[in-house]
């Protein structure tokens, strides 16, 4: 008699069994989606890296071309014309004199930022982005435009925005590391040589560009290109005798964009204060790394 109520509870338990299991996975779902939606929500609120600007980013991805491209109509290739390569080969011994040559001239450049208000001569900016415009890019698009600012009014709200910005960068963006990291540089948010300098370089890369029908036509790796076209450009002005400092003004590309009247397909990359050093310029004395840091031979 005493087995009998358990003999009756069996097929309860039976039809209990499954009923658990539903809700287990039940349970098990609602979990696993909970923890999915927290992980979207943090992926989401997670900060942007502050030294990630909008227009600092490459959008020739891939994918991206390829979506373009979908929306072009065929055109021909223009044909290119080829035409026999001039080489000036020199001596060995001549090379390498030379190679020594332009490396010590280039050793010598300096990130200045006591720029005199000296005047310089403008075919010597000219000739130097002249210089940078002969840079390789992707497809031949040379997707780079060199805006120069000489106008005191106009260099002065480009010192304003990027001050205004550089400011928040310094204080709350960049944080604590990056503070401390650029502290030994003696740099902060005020940038007098942006009023100080005679000629303010700003390169704008363009992210695509317009075929003759009016549609947008891919500018590939132009992020990649204007960075090369940056390089000579620091040379070229390093071999002129003059003097500059690389500053990438983050977050204020859209409004510097606005000010000096670019379209919206140039991003700010770089921009350049151009000048002769002043009498009180002092820079820090770093060094650089040797060439068995810097070069692999394989």
């Amino acid at each position: 008699m005493q087995g009998e109520p358990l003999q009756h509870q069996a097929p309860a338990m039976s039809l209990l069994t499954p009923v658990l299991v539903a809700v287990v996975c039940i349970l098990i779902v609602w979990i696993y989606k909970a923890a999915d939606g927290r992980l979207e929500r943090k992926k989401e609120e997670a900060p942007t890296p502050p030294w990630v600007d909008e227009d600092l980013g490459d959008t020739t991805a891939p994918h991206n071309v390829e979506e373009d491209a979908d929306e072009w109509p065929e055109e021909e290739e223009e044909s290119v014309e080829l035409i026999p390569y001039r080489h000036t080969r020199y001596p060995e011994e001549e090379m390498a004199t030379r190679s020594r040559e332009f490396y010590e001239l280039l050793r010598q450049r300096r990130s200045v930022r006591c720029i005199s208000e000296e005047q310089v001569p403008m075919e010597v900016i000219e000739n130097a982005i002249k210089a940078a415009g002969t840079a390789p890019s992707g497809a031949h698009t040379e997707p780079w435009t060199f805006v120069v600012v000489k106008d005191r009014v106009v260099k002065h709200k480009v010192r304003e925005i990027i001050e205004e910005e550089e400011k928040i960068n310094y204080m709350k963006r960049m944080g604590r590391r990056w503070v401390t990291d650029v502290k030994k540089l003696r740099t902060n948010w005020v940038k007098e040589y942006l009023d100080t300098a005679p000629v303010l370089i700003l390169i704008f890369k363009q992210v695509h560009g317009f075929a003759a029908n009016g549609r947008r036509k891919v500018h590939y790796y132009n992020e990649i290109s204007v960075s090369i076209a940056c390089g000579m450009l620091l040379s070229a002005l390093q071999n002129a005798g003059l003097v500059t400092v690389t500053t990438t003004p983050l977050n204020c590309g859209p409004r510097l964009r606005v000010l000096l009247g670019r379209p919206t397909n140039e991003k700010l990359l770089v921009l350049l204060p151009v000048g002769y050093p002043s009498q009180e310029a002092m820079v820090p004395n770093l060094r650089r790394k040797a060439l068995d840091q810097i070069m692999v031979t394989v």
